[in-house]
């Protein structure tokens, strides 16, 4: 009886020992804001435009939306 509870223990261990980095691992995200871009003016078709535009202004990051292709900037709040 005591050698099958070793046979169990043994492989249970290793097992734990190889899934548990894994199981401490979480991925959070932080909330995004958008605001308009206040210097952007006129309609762009690149993402990248609106990305370093928003960039001169203090985001993070930016991006064309809408009809209109305006350009809206993101930080981390």
């Amino acid at each position: 009886m005591e050698r099958s509870i070793r046979l169990f223990s043994a492989p249970f261990l290793l097992l734990l020992l190889l899934l548990a980095p894994e199981m401490g691992t979480v991925s959070v995200e932080g909330r995004t804001c958008e605001s308009k871009s206040h210097h952007f003016k006129g309609m762009s078709l690149s993402e990248r435009n609106c990305a370093t535009i928003c960039h001169t202004e203090g985001f993070h990051g930016g991006r064309c939306r809408g009809f209109r292709r305006r350009g809206f900037c993101t930080k981390h709040c």
